[in-house]
């Protein structure tokens, strides 16, 4: 039974939330799986990945063949590199000691490049929001100016309708 690693959609229409499934390749897309790897949300910035490393990692090493998406995320996630690591364990390149501590140093890595585009994010929208705040603030100081003249002008005419009834 050739088996897949791929994307399963859920969510609602122009929402999709994916799950991360060992599947059979002949079944639909969203039918029958093996096992639930993790899931997938494409709506947040940066992207919500969960995902069973170790489990996926199993999978890779019985067979099984991701998708390019699924490729793609499981690189990102680190499943690809200790599979590779697993691979030269299991070859006499290195030993598990040595290929775990290459795996958390890239953890580490990961995790240092994931927080400094979340921070950017963040600080990006924070810009973005005070200069709509200065944008709004000069708006409303126009519309006051705007304003003011059409009272004086009322106020004048007001005092020189009274200054002819006197």
């Amino acid at each position: 039974m050739p088996v897949k690693i791929r994307l399963q959609r859920h969510g609602k229409k122009g929402k999709p939330y994916y799950w991360i499934v060992a599947a059979d390749s002949r079944a639909k897309r969203d039918g029958k799986y093996l096992e639930k790897l993790g899931a997938y949300n494409p709506n947040t910035n940066p992207a919500t990945i969960e995902l069973d490393v170790d489990g996926a990692v199993q999978w890779l090493q019985n067979g099984a063949q991701p998708t390019d998406t699924a490729k793609a995320i499981l690189s990102y996630k680190g499943a690809m590199l200790k599979n590779h690591l697993a691979g030269g364990v299991r070859k006499g390149a290195l030993t598990e000691e040595q290929a775990q501590a290459k795996f958390e140093a890239w953890l580490e890595e990961k995790a240092a490049k994931v927080q400094a585009k979340t921070d950017g994010l963040s600080k990006a929208d924070a810009d973005a929001k005070a200069k709509a705040l200065e944008a709004e603030k000069v708006v409303n100081e126009a519309r006051i100016a705007a304003a003011a003249p059409v009272v004086e002008e009322e106020a004048a005419t007001e005092e020189t309708a009274a200054n002819e009834e006197e």
